[in-house]
């Protein structure tokens, strides 16, 4: 097992102990109404359990960008509604996450009620991880729990500073993350393949990079796959293609080279003269064979094919982003072919299959396979720089203690 504490290492009996849980509540809002709960249900099994057990459960986290500032229309306080139609429990606003006044609030709740702390980041020293701020966030519990992977990659008062602190542990759903991302990329069953998607090869150069040390196939598509077919010599039209980076893309070929990892590119794609639904310029080529006034908006069937032969002898997959341009009908195809394919290898047990990344959830979703993956993550930047291979604070912190 990595080396952090899970909830299952605090005593068993809680009763009235203050337990500081960093969860992420920074979820999506239209007005009073939460439009996706996700974040929110990610955090219950912590909650819930912190609850049964007895303690006062006190949720710390961001909500938006205030910059130290105290901005009602980013108060945490619109959560708390929220919150208890989920929880079933009984949940009270806490109008500060330090100092007398919350100190005050804390001492009068009851074991197993939860509080939501206000913003942490009304206080300019949260993103700064001023000790100071950290101290008054840890003299509120007696324990630290950190359940928002999503928040992991930024070293702030609230998910790294309160964990030197207190006795910190990882909850729920920071541990199914943490050991998914091991099964992963840490220890992983070889064969491992990944699949890194999306626009442009300059936000993920550091991933690539470093994936081809790890993995034995690199599946690279989306608008980044054109640099790298660029750099073959290939003519991509009016394709998007970072010609800047075609000496890069090289230098990854070389390192893949070298290291036993083999590039997967499309030899086939997808074209059309505008990037339009349905567009009646549409056709799938050899992609030798791309005209000057045509772009490439996703990958062909046969490249499809090729690729789900792969997946088939690997046992373990990682995959980040798209395989074409999937937000547009039906630029989508390849993406939703190949993970039916990874999730058809996944319930059948041939496949250790983890995911992650806002683009890449959506994806999944459009193609109904996000519950037939072995793991999916909801986090962002955390994914992304646990992808490029960096220490993650808010784990390291976790670690440490």
């Amino acid at each position: 097992m990595p080396g952090f504490k899970t909830l299952d290492d605090l005593p068993e009996e809680l009763t009235g102990k203050k337990v500081l849980v960093r969860v992420d509540l920074n979820v999506p809002m239209d007005g009073a109404k939460v439009t996706d709960d996700t974040r929110l249900r990610a955090m219950l099994p912590t909650v819930l359990e912190l609850s049964d057990h007895g303690a006062i459960v006190l949720l710390l986290s961001h909500f938006g960008r205030p910059k130290g500032e105290t901005r009602p229309d980013m108060s945490t306080a619109q959560l708390v509604l929220p919150i208890h139609r989920l929880s079933g429990r009984s949940v009270r606003f806490i109008e500060d996450c330090q100092g007398p006044e919350a100190a005050r609030a804390v001492t009068v709740m009851l074991p197993s009620n939860i509080g939501v702390l206000e913003n942490t980041r009304f206080h300019a020293g949260e993103e700064k991880n001023d000790p100071e701020l950290a101290k008054g966030m840890a003299a509120l519990g007696d324990y630290y729990v950190n359940d928002a992977f999503s928040a992991a990659h930024r070293a702030h008062a609230s998910t790294e500073g309160v964990a030197h602190l207190l006795p910190a542990f990882a909850g729920r759903a920071m541990e199914a993350e943490l050991q998914a991302l091991e099964r992963a990329l840490g220890n992983p069953e070889r064969p491992v393949a990944a699949v890194v998607g999306g626009a442009k090869v300059s936000t993920k150069l550091a991933v690539l990079g470093h994936l081809v040390g790890k993995v034995d196939h690199l599946i690279i598509g989306g608008g980044m796959a054109n640099t790298f077919l660029a750099a073959r010599g290939v003519n991509v039209g009016k394709s998007l293609c970072e010609k800047d980076l075609l000496g890069e893309a090289e230098s990854i070929f070389e390192r893949a080279d070298a290291a036993g990892c083999t590039i997967h590119l499309p030899y086939d794609v997808v074209v059309a003269k505008e990037f339009a639904a349905n567009p009646p310029s549409l056709r799938t080529c050899n992609v030798h064979e791309v005209a000057a006034d045509e772009m490439i908006l996703d990958i062909g069937p046969a490249a499809v094919e090729a690729l789900a032969d792969a997946l088939k002898t690997c046992r373990t997959l990682v995959w980040n982003g798209p395989l074409g341009a999937f937000e547009t009908p039906p630029f989508d195809a390849a993406t939703v072919a190949l993970a039916k394919t990874a999730a058809a290898l996944t319930q059948d047990g041939s496949l250790v299959s983890v995911a992650g990344g806002g683009d890449t959830v959506a994806a999944l979703n459009q193609a109904g396979v996000t519950d037939d993956f072995t793991f999916v993550s909801t986090a962002g930047g955390a994914f992304l720089e646990w992808m490029e291979g960096r220490t993650l604070p808010g784990v390291a912190a976790l670690e440490q203690a």
